[in-house]
């Protein structure tokens, strides 16, 4: 059985189902409906069939309503700003500056050589397929010219070309 749930009295029950009932956004309408349910007596499980939020959601929820109040109900997503670039711009200006250049083994620049070069300047290891993707975000490619075949004619090829 699982252990009871207490909503610290920020607002009274009332109050709760009228912030519940004037909601304009669906997830903080939510949110106010799960505390709004368990401020009534309610049990966990009742609320996770009426709102269909699982257990470890309403227990985090309630803990940051109980700690923060009504400012703690609501859609924090537009918050996480994410994770940090891998790469910053000066960095990105200084691979700019030797994509521009040979590769550093004379050949043309591709996904591992770019991660090497960059993991040499951030200390962080890169994996090559991280370079490759680097590589295509800042529009370069391989530009290695087509195979000829060996026993073609170069006449008949000439010839074969359209005018």
């Amino acid at each position: 059985m699982p252990k009871r749930i207490t909503i610290a009295e920020h607002s009274n029950i009332s109050e709760l189902e009228q912030l519940y009932k004037q909601a304009k956004d669906g997830i903080e309408s939510r949110q106010y409906q799960i505390i709004w349910l368990l401020a009534q007596g309610k049990d966990t499980e009742e609320v996770e069939e009426i709102t269909g939020y699982s257990r470890t959601w309403i227990y985090t929820l309630v803990k940051r309503y109980n700690e923060l109040g009504i400012s703690g109900i609501g859609d924090r997503r537009s918050q996480n700003q994410g994770a940090k670039a891998l790469v910053d711009d000066i960095q990105q200006a200084q691979l700019w500056q030797a994509l521009q250049e040979t590769a550093p083994d004379g050949g043309l620049w591709n996904g591992r050589k770019v991660a090497n070069w960059l993991s040499e300047v951030t200390g962080i290891e890169i994996s090559r397929q991280r370079g490759w993707e680097i590589l295509r975000q800042m529009t370069f490619r391989l530009r290695v010219p087509r195979p000829s075949h060996t026993g073609s004619d170069p006449f008949e090829q000439e010839a074969w070309k359209k005018n």
